[in-house]
């Protein structure tokens, strides 16, 4: 599965909707970003797909998800961890396999962090952290992603880096984002979300920054 078609999604918080209901359909292959101002609905949705559908995709959360206390690596083969057995990953913590350990070597590679594999989670700075949970996401090896924000804390060289990777590597995916020419440049439909509902959804090659701007 990369695609989904999703109908009558919630969410409410404190007796609020927050978000719906509404449809999302999304085919293999595209390549959505959700837009919009903060509290706009953007980290629910995705957090609602999510649920629907589960371990066919591999997420980057915007809280990153990571635990602190272990090192990088062992943070990247979370993307694995039910693909293992328990005595898989028992040993791993005590001792990784070499084809994991290169495995993971070569993703911080291409995210420009391969020195930090085994450098304690805790002790990176928040963009290294937010590299840390998309290799993840690309140990996973699934073919959908939802992200949000996935870029936020990255300069715009490394920004660049991140999501033409993480566009090679996923045929499909719906990325929270702020950054609207980023998204024009990386996504191939704009999903703009306004007070919990679809407010725009067009191909990006027929949009502007000027189009977008007035979701925020």
């Amino acid at each position: 599965m990369s695609g989904f078609d999703l109908t009558g999604l919630t969410a409410s918080f404190g007796g609020e909707r927050v978000i719906g209901p509404l449809s999302l359909s999304v085919k293999k292959g595209e390549k959505v970003a959700l837009v919009g101002r903060s509290g706009a609905g953007k980290s629910t949705l995705i957090s609602l797909i999510h649920q629907q559908v589960g371990r066919a995709s591999s997420l980057v959360p915007q809280d990153l998800g990571l635990v602190n206390a272990l090192p990088v690596f062992h943070n990247v083969f979370m993307g694995q961890l039910d693909a293992h057995s328990a005595w898989y990953n028992t040993l791993t913590l005590i001792r990784p396999f070499a084809k994991d350990s290169n495995a993971v070597r070569g993703l911080l590679k291409d995210l420009s962090m391969p020195e930090k594999i085994w450098m304690p989670t805790a002790s990176l700075s928040g963009g290294q952290r937010q590299r840390v949970a998309i290799a993840r996401a690309l140990f996973r090896h699934s073919n959908l992603l939802l992200a949000d924000e996935p870029v936020s804390a990255l300069d715009g060289p490394m920004a660049h880096l991140v999501m033409k990777t993480l566009s090679g590597r996923f045929d499909t995916s719906v990325i929270a984002m702020h950054d609207v020419e980023l998204a024009l440049k990386y996504c191939t439909r704009i999903v703009g979300i306004q007070d919990g509902q679809i407010a725009l959804d067009e191909a990006s090659e027929r949009l502007t920054p000027a189009d977008i701007s007035p979701l925020y």
